[in-house]
Protein backbone atom coordinates (compact mmCIF):
# COMPACT_ATOMS: atom_id res chain seq x y z
CA UNK A 1 0.00 0.00 0.00
CA UNK A 2 1.75 3.35 -1.03
CA UNK A 3 0.87 6.59 0.88
CA UNK A 4 -0.17 9.74 -1.32
CA UNK A 5 3.18 10.81 -2.59
CA UNK A 6 2.83 14.57 -0.98
CA UNK A 7 3.23 12.96 2.40
CA UNK A 8 6.52 13.59 4.51
CA UNK A 9 8.52 11.14 4.82
CA UNK A 10 8.20 11.01 8.39
CA UNK A 11 4.47 9.44 8.21
CA UNK A 12 5.22 7.55 4.83
CA UNK A 13 7.92 5.75 7.81
CA UNK A 14 5.31 4.62 9.46
CA UNK A 15 2.86 2.83 7.05
CA UNK A 16 4.85 2.61 3.87
CA UNK A 17 4.95 -0.62 1.98
CA UNK A 18 1.90 -2.22 4.07
CA UNK A 19 -1.34 -3.32 3.52
CA UNK A 20 -3.78 -4.41 6.26
CA UNK A 21 -6.04 -6.24 3.35
CA UNK A 22 -3.05 -8.58 2.78
CA UNK A 23 -2.34 -9.55 6.39
CA UNK A 24 -5.55 -10.48 8.00
CA UNK A 25 -6.27 -6.61 8.84
CA UNK A 26 -3.28 -6.48 11.41
CA UNK A 27 -2.60 -2.59 11.98
CA UNK A 28 1.07 -3.82 11.68
CA UNK A 29 3.15 -6.20 9.23
CA UNK A 30 3.54 -9.55 10.52
CA UNK A 31 6.23 -12.02 10.05
CA UNK A 32 6.64 -14.00 7.17
CA UNK A 33 9.00 -16.91 8.07
CA UNK A 34 8.44 -18.76 5.18
CA UNK A 35 10.56 -20.17 2.78
CA UNK A 36 8.76 -20.76 -0.81
CA UNK A 37 5.37 -19.38 -2.23
CA UNK A 38 2.66 -20.99 -4.61
CA UNK A 39 2.10 -19.63 -8.19
CA UNK A 40 -1.63 -18.61 -9.19
CA UNK A 41 -0.49 -20.60 -12.67
CA UNK A 42 2.44 -21.92 -15.01
CA UNK A 43 3.39 -18.93 -17.12
CA UNK A 44 3.23 -16.86 -13.98
CA UNK A 45 5.79 -18.77 -12.47
CA UNK A 46 8.03 -18.32 -15.94
CA UNK A 47 6.92 -14.71 -16.05
CA UNK A 48 8.05 -13.60 -12.41
CA UNK A 49 11.55 -15.94 -13.02
CA UNK A 50 12.31 -13.95 -15.81
CA UNK A 51 11.65 -10.59 -14.16
CA UNK A 52 13.32 -11.45 -10.55
CA UNK A 53 16.22 -12.59 -12.49
CA UNK A 54 16.79 -9.83 -14.73
CA UNK A 55 16.08 -11.44 -17.99
CA UNK A 56 12.82 -9.08 -18.73
CA UNK A 57 11.74 -5.82 -17.78
CA UNK A 58 8.31 -5.71 -15.37
CA UNK A 59 5.53 -3.36 -17.24
CA UNK A 60 5.62 -0.24 -14.85
CA UNK A 61 3.22 -0.72 -11.87
CA UNK A 62 2.93 -4.50 -12.63
CA UNK A 63 3.23 -6.79 -9.01
CA UNK A 64 5.98 -9.66 -9.27
CA UNK A 65 4.55 -12.24 -7.27
CA UNK A 66 6.54 -14.08 -4.50
CA UNK A 67 8.14 -17.32 -5.70
CA UNK A 68 11.26 -18.05 -2.91
CA UNK A 69 12.61 -16.15 -0.11
CA UNK A 70 16.03 -15.90 -1.53
CA UNK A 71 14.72 -13.67 -4.06
CA UNK A 72 12.65 -12.07 -2.66
CA UNK A 73 9.81 -12.25 0.68
CA UNK A 74 6.83 -9.99 1.81
CA UNK A 75 8.85 -8.96 4.93
CA UNK A 76 11.82 -7.10 2.91
CA UNK A 77 9.63 -5.87 0.21
CA UNK A 78 7.66 -4.13 3.05
CA UNK A 79 11.29 -3.13 4.25
CA UNK A 80 12.09 -1.72 0.86
CA UNK A 81 8.94 0.00 0.37
CA UNK A 82 9.54 1.97 3.65
CA UNK A 83 13.03 3.31 2.66
CA UNK A 84 12.43 4.08 -0.08
CA UNK A 85 9.40 6.04 0.22
CA UNK A 86 11.86 8.19 2.86
CA UNK A 87 15.05 8.49 0.96
CA UNK A 88 14.25 11.81 -1.22
CA UNK A 89 15.09 10.92 -4.96
CA UNK A 90 14.70 6.77 -4.60
CA UNK A 91 12.48 5.07 -6.92
CA UNK A 92 13.97 1.73 -5.71
CA UNK A 93 15.40 -0.06 -2.60
CA UNK A 94 16.88 -3.30 -2.08
CA UNK A 95 17.96 -5.16 1.77
CA UNK A 96 20.37 -7.05 2.27
CA UNK A 97 22.05 -9.41 5.17
CA UNK A 98 23.93 -6.29 6.29
CA UNK A 99 25.94 -3.22 5.35
CA UNK A 100 29.08 -5.00 3.89
CA UNK A 101 26.87 -7.42 1.78
CA UNK A 102 24.61 -4.57 -0.04
CA UNK A 103 27.94 -2.70 -0.44
CA UNK A 104 30.22 -5.80 -2.17
CA UNK A 105 27.01 -7.21 -4.12
CA UNK A 106 26.87 -3.48 -6.03
CA UNK A 107 30.73 -3.72 -6.51
CA UNK A 108 30.17 -6.78 -8.37
CA UNK A 109 27.26 -5.95 -9.84
CA UNK A 110 28.86 -2.42 -11.05
CA UNK A 111 32.48 -3.04 -12.07
CA UNK A 112 33.95 -5.28 -14.12
CA UNK A 113 37.70 -7.08 -14.70
CA UNK A 114 40.21 -4.71 -16.39
CA UNK A 115 38.04 -1.40 -14.67
CA UNK A 116 38.78 0.94 -11.88
CA UNK A 117 36.94 2.37 -8.83
CA UNK A 118 37.72 5.61 -7.70
CA UNK A 119 37.32 5.84 -4.04
CA UNK A 120 38.09 8.63 -1.37
CA UNK A 121 39.78 8.41 1.89
CA UNK A 122 39.18 7.05 4.53
CA UNK A 123 36.70 4.44 4.12
CA UNK A 124 35.19 1.86 6.63
CA UNK A 125 37.83 -0.67 7.13
CA UNK A 126 35.72 -3.62 5.86
CA UNK A 127 35.25 -1.55 2.83
CA UNK A 128 38.69 -0.76 2.86
CA UNK A 129 39.81 -4.71 2.73
CA UNK A 130 37.27 -5.08 -0.34
CA UNK A 131 39.27 -2.25 -2.31
CA UNK A 132 42.79 -3.76 -1.16
CA UNK A 133 42.58 -6.94 -0.67
CA UNK A 134 39.68 -8.89 -2.84
CA UNK A 135 38.73 -6.70 -6.18
CA UNK A 136 42.81 -7.14 -7.26
CA UNK A 137 41.91 -10.69 -7.31
CA UNK A 138 39.55 -10.30 -9.96
CA UNK A 139 41.26 -7.66 -11.83
CA UNK A 140 39.35 -4.67 -10.70
CA UNK A 141 42.05 -1.97 -9.72
CA UNK A 142 40.42 0.55 -6.68
CA UNK A 143 42.48 3.61 -6.09
CA UNK A 144 42.37 5.92 -3.35
CA UNK A 145 41.23 9.45 -4.26
CA UNK A 146 42.35 12.63 -2.20
CA UNK A 147 39.89 15.09 -1.38
CA UNK A 148 41.60 17.53 -2.88
CA UNK A 149 42.67 15.70 -6.18
CA UNK A 150 39.55 14.07 -7.94
CA UNK A 151 39.65 16.16 -10.88
CA UNK A 152 43.60 15.11 -11.24
CA UNK A 153 41.98 11.12 -10.46
CA UNK A 154 39.55 11.63 -13.02
CA UNK A 155 41.27 13.18 -15.42
CA UNK A 156 43.83 10.16 -15.45
CA UNK A 157 41.51 7.00 -14.69
CA UNK A 158 38.07 8.74 -16.22
CA UNK A 159 37.92 6.25 -19.60
CA UNK A 160 38.59 3.16 -17.18
CA UNK A 161 36.63 3.82 -14.50
CA UNK A 162 33.13 2.07 -13.70
CA UNK A 163 32.45 3.25 -10.51
CA UNK A 164 33.02 5.95 -8.28
CA UNK A 165 32.64 5.49 -4.38
CA UNK A 166 31.83 7.92 -1.58
CA UNK A 167 31.47 7.65 1.88
CA UNK A 168 30.13 11.72 3.19
CA UNK A 169 30.64 12.53 6.04
CA UNK A 170 33.62 9.90 6.16
CA UNK A 171 34.11 6.96 8.78
CA UNK A 172 35.59 8.23 11.35
CA UNK A 173 36.64 11.47 10.66
CA UNK A 174 33.25 13.46 9.24
CA UNK A 175 35.03 14.77 6.21
CA UNK A 176 32.63 16.03 3.68
CA UNK A 177 32.49 15.88 -0.09
CA UNK A 178 30.09 18.04 -2.92
CA UNK A 179 27.99 15.36 -4.56
CA UNK A 180 26.93 17.81 -6.77
CA UNK A 181 30.55 18.65 -8.09
CA UNK A 182 31.57 15.39 -7.72
CA UNK A 183 28.62 14.82 -10.91
CA UNK A 184 30.47 17.27 -12.68
CA UNK A 185 33.77 16.08 -12.69
CA UNK A 186 32.09 11.95 -13.57
CA UNK A 187 30.56 13.75 -16.39
CA UNK A 188 33.38 15.75 -17.75
CA UNK A 189 35.83 13.04 -17.17
CA UNK A 190 34.13 9.74 -18.39
CA UNK A 191 33.60 9.16 -21.96
CA UNK A 192 29.63 8.79 -22.61
CA UNK A 193 28.63 9.03 -19.30
CA UNK A 194 26.91 6.65 -16.82
CA UNK A 195 29.73 6.40 -14.45
CA UNK A 196 27.33 5.72 -11.23
CA UNK A 197 28.55 7.89 -8.24
CA UNK A 198 28.02 5.35 -5.05
CA UNK A 199 27.10 6.85 -1.61
CA UNK A 200 27.51 5.44 1.76
CA UNK A 201 25.21 7.71 3.81
CA UNK A 202 24.95 5.25 6.72
CA UNK A 203 25.83 8.23 8.91
CA UNK A 204 23.69 10.41 8.06
CA UNK A 205 21.17 8.35 6.72
CA UNK A 206 18.02 9.54 4.58
CA UNK A 207 16.65 11.94 7.10
CA UNK A 208 19.69 14.46 7.02
CA UNK A 209 21.22 13.86 4.13
CA UNK A 210 19.66 13.04 0.53
CA UNK A 211 22.97 12.23 -1.82
CA UNK A 212 20.34 11.24 -4.67
CA UNK A 213 19.13 14.83 -5.14
CA UNK A 214 22.70 15.87 -5.22
CA UNK A 215 23.95 13.92 -7.91
CA UNK A 216 24.44 10.22 -6.42
CA UNK A 217 23.21 7.38 -8.31
CA UNK A 218 22.87 4.71 -5.72
CA UNK A 219 23.19 5.21 -1.70
CA UNK A 220 24.72 2.30 0.39
CA UNK A 221 23.39 1.90 3.99
CA UNK A 222 24.62 -0.16 6.91
CA UNK A 223 20.88 -0.93 8.33
CA UNK A 224 22.24 -2.01 11.28
CA UNK A 225 22.87 1.52 12.07
CA UNK A 226 20.88 4.02 12.26
CA UNK A 227 18.01 2.74 9.87
CA UNK A 228 17.76 -0.75 12.90
CA UNK A 229 18.77 1.69 15.56
CA UNK A 230 18.45 -0.76 18.48
CA UNK A 231 22.35 -2.44 18.31
CA UNK A 232 19.29 -5.73 17.55
CA UNK A 233 20.10 -7.16 14.19
CA UNK A 234 22.59 -6.44 11.17
CA UNK A 235 21.56 -5.84 7.87
CA UNK A 236 22.28 -3.52 4.80
CA UNK A 237 20.33 -1.80 1.94
CA UNK A 238 20.78 -0.05 -1.12
CA UNK A 239 18.63 2.71 -2.43
CA UNK A 240 18.67 4.22 -6.08
CA UNK A 241 17.19 6.72 -8.50
CA UNK A 242 17.03 4.28 -11.45
CA UNK A 243 15.38 1.13 -10.62
CA UNK A 244 17.04 -0.87 -13.43
CA UNK A 245 20.38 -0.56 -11.16
CA UNK A 246 18.72 -2.20 -8.68
CA UNK A 247 16.90 -4.99 -10.36
CA UNK A 248 20.77 -5.89 -11.71
CA UNK A 249 21.69 -5.28 -7.85
CA UNK A 250 18.75 -7.63 -6.78
CA UNK A 251 19.56 -9.98 -9.70
CA UNK A 252 23.07 -10.78 -8.06
CA UNK A 253 21.79 -10.41 -4.44
CA UNK A 254 19.89 -13.83 -5.50
CA UNK A 255 22.35 -15.67 -6.19
CA UNK A 256 24.83 -14.41 -4.16
CA UNK A 257 22.28 -15.34 -0.92
CA UNK A 258 22.18 -12.04 0.14
CA UNK A 259 18.60 -11.06 1.07
CA UNK A 260 17.65 -9.90 3.88
CA UNK A 261 15.52 -12.85 5.76
CA UNK A 262 12.11 -12.12 7.23
CA UNK A 263 12.75 -11.63 10.66
CA UNK A 264 15.36 -8.76 10.40
CA UNK A 265 13.30 -7.36 7.64
CA UNK A 266 10.76 -6.87 10.19
CA UNK A 267 12.66 -5.72 12.58
CA UNK A 268 14.09 -2.86 10.42
CA UNK A 269 10.39 -2.12 9.36
CA UNK A 270 9.72 -1.65 13.04
CA UNK A 271 12.56 0.30 13.79
CA UNK A 272 11.88 2.62 10.12
CA UNK A 273 8.75 4.12 12.21
CA UNK A 274 10.80 6.15 15.11
CA UNK A 275 13.68 6.53 12.74
CA UNK A 276 12.58 10.27 12.86
CA UNK A 277 12.60 10.49 16.13
CA UNK A 278 15.71 8.55 17.35
CA UNK A 279 17.55 10.47 14.75
CA UNK A 280 16.53 13.87 15.58
CA UNK A 281 17.15 13.62 19.46
CA UNK A 282 20.64 11.86 18.83
CA UNK A 283 21.49 15.34 16.89
CA UNK A 284 20.38 17.78 19.41
CA UNK A 285 22.07 15.84 22.06
CA UNK A 286 25.23 15.44 20.06
CA UNK A 287 24.97 19.31 19.12
CA UNK A 288 24.92 19.89 22.84
CA UNK A 289 28.06 17.67 23.79
CA UNK A 290 30.12 19.16 21.11
CA UNK A 291 29.92 22.38 23.14
CA UNK A 292 31.16 20.32 26.32
CA UNK A 293 33.74 18.59 24.55
CA UNK A 294 35.33 21.50 22.72
CA UNK A 295 35.98 23.46 26.29
CA UNK A 296 38.39 20.20 28.00
CA UNK A 297 42.04 21.09 27.73
CA UNK A 298 42.71 17.33 27.11
CA UNK A 299 41.30 17.89 23.64
CA UNK A 300 42.76 18.68 20.78
CA UNK A 301 40.50 18.77 18.04
CA UNK A 302 36.80 18.27 17.59
CA UNK A 303 35.40 16.85 14.26
CA UNK A 304 31.30 17.19 13.90
CA UNK A 305 29.75 19.22 10.81
CA UNK A 306 28.46 22.46 12.75
CA UNK A 307 32.33 23.00 13.37
CA UNK A 308 33.50 22.70 10.23
CA UNK A 309 34.88 26.14 8.51
CA UNK A 310 35.63 26.73 5.08
CA UNK A 311 34.73 24.36 2.23
CA UNK A 312 33.54 21.89 4.61
CA UNK A 313 31.20 24.20 6.47
CA UNK A 314 29.56 25.42 3.10
CA UNK A 315 29.29 21.66 1.87
CA UNK A 316 27.42 21.10 5.08
CA UNK A 317 25.11 24.37 4.39
CA UNK A 318 24.45 22.70 1.46
CA UNK A 319 23.96 19.12 1.06
CA UNK A 320 22.73 18.63 4.79
CA UNK A 321 19.74 19.04 6.84
CA UNK A 322 21.12 18.52 10.25
CA UNK A 323 24.79 17.32 11.73
CA UNK A 324 23.75 13.85 12.91
CA UNK A 325 24.86 12.36 15.74
CA UNK A 326 28.83 10.88 15.34
CA UNK A 327 31.31 12.87 16.77
CA UNK A 328 34.92 12.31 16.26
CA UNK A 329 37.86 13.96 18.76
CA UNK A 330 41.24 14.56 18.78
CA UNK A 331 42.84 13.76 22.06
CA UNK A 332 46.18 15.06 23.70
CA UNK A 333 48.63 12.25 23.71
CA UNK A 334 48.18 9.71 21.61
CA UNK A 335 46.50 6.09 22.11
CA UNK A 336 47.69 6.38 25.50
CA UNK A 337 45.66 9.15 26.50
CA UNK A 338 42.59 7.57 24.14
CA UNK A 339 42.69 4.50 26.08
CA UNK A 340 42.57 6.38 29.18
CA UNK A 341 39.53 8.25 28.16
CA UNK A 342 37.82 4.70 26.80
CA UNK A 343 38.70 3.08 29.85
CA UNK A 344 37.24 5.41 31.87
CA UNK A 345 33.46 5.56 30.22
CA UNK A 346 30.77 3.91 32.07
CA UNK A 347 27.46 4.86 30.17
CA UNK A 348 28.93 5.31 27.18
CA UNK A 349 30.12 1.83 26.22
CA UNK A 350 33.18 0.78 24.86
CA UNK A 351 32.26 -0.83 21.60
CA UNK A 352 32.32 -0.76 17.85
CA UNK A 353 29.31 -0.11 15.48
CA UNK A 354 27.05 3.06 15.78
CA UNK A 355 23.53 4.42 15.47
CA UNK A 356 21.92 2.74 18.34
CA UNK A 357 19.53 4.05 21.11
CA UNK A 358 22.84 3.70 23.58
CA UNK A 359 26.18 5.91 23.16
CA UNK A 360 29.07 4.16 21.98
CA UNK A 361 32.31 4.90 21.45
CA UNK A 362 35.64 3.14 19.91
CA UNK A 363 39.25 4.00 19.43
CA UNK A 364 39.07 3.91 15.19
CA UNK A 365 42.69 2.96 14.32
CA UNK A 366 42.74 -0.03 16.73
CA UNK A 367 39.26 -1.48 15.52
CA UNK A 368 37.39 -0.11 12.65
CA UNK A 369 40.04 1.75 10.34
CA UNK A 370 43.01 -1.10 11.05
CA UNK A 371 42.31 -2.54 8.23
CA UNK A 372 43.95 0.68 6.50
CA UNK A 373 47.48 1.28 5.44
CA UNK A 374 49.30 3.50 7.52
CA UNK A 375 49.77 5.76 4.78
CA UNK A 376 45.64 5.78 4.44
CA UNK A 377 45.29 6.13 7.92
CA UNK A 378 48.45 8.93 7.88
CA UNK A 379 46.44 10.71 4.74
CA UNK A 380 42.92 10.64 6.14
CA UNK A 381 43.62 11.85 9.58
CA UNK A 382 42.93 8.88 11.65
CA UNK A 383 45.32 9.30 14.25
CA UNK A 384 46.07 7.89 17.60
CA UNK A 385 44.50 9.59 19.33
CA UNK A 386 41.19 9.97 17.13
CA UNK A 387 38.15 8.43 19.06
CA UNK A 388 34.47 8.36 17.58
CA UNK A 389 31.12 8.72 19.56
CA UNK A 390 28.25 7.44 18.59
CA UNK A 391 25.63 9.40 20.80
CA UNK A 392 22.27 8.08 21.84
CA UNK A 393 19.03 9.12 22.97
CA UNK A 394 20.36 9.34 27.10
CA UNK A 395 19.60 12.60 28.84
CA UNK A 396 22.84 14.40 27.41
CA UNK A 397 23.30 15.88 30.28
CA UNK A 398 24.27 12.30 31.96
CA UNK A 399 26.24 11.95 28.94
CA UNK A 400 28.01 15.30 29.76
CA UNK A 401 29.14 13.82 33.09
CA UNK A 402 30.33 10.65 32.15
CA UNK A 403 32.57 12.07 28.86
CA UNK A 404 33.82 14.82 30.96
CA UNK A 405 35.10 12.45 33.69
CA UNK A 406 36.43 10.53 30.89
CA UNK A 407 38.34 13.41 29.18
CA UNK A 408 39.41 14.55 32.91
CA UNK A 409 40.95 10.99 33.00
CA UNK A 410 42.69 11.04 29.59
CA UNK A 411 44.29 14.34 30.37
CA UNK A 412 45.85 12.77 33.42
Amino acid sequence: MKNPPHMHPQTSSVSEGFDPTLSVMAVRPPIYPVSTYCFPNAAAAAHYFEVLLGKKDAVPGEPIGLVYARLNHPNAEMFEDSLRSVERGAHAAAAFTSGMSAITTTIFTLARPGTKILYQRPVYGGTDHVFRGILPGWNVDAIAVDPDRWDEALAAHGKDVSMVYIETPANPTLAMIDLDAMRVLVDRHCPGGGVPIVVDNTFLGPVFQSPLEHGADLCVYSATKFLGGHSDLVAGAITAKDPAIVTRVKANRAFFGTICEPFTAWMLQRSMATLWLRMTKQSKNASKLVDVIKAHPAVERVHYPTLFVGDQARIFRKQCRAPGSMIAIDLRGGREAAFRFLDQLSLVRLAVSLGGVESLASHPRTTTASEMSDEDLRASGVTEGLVRISVGVEYWRDLAKDITGALDAAAR
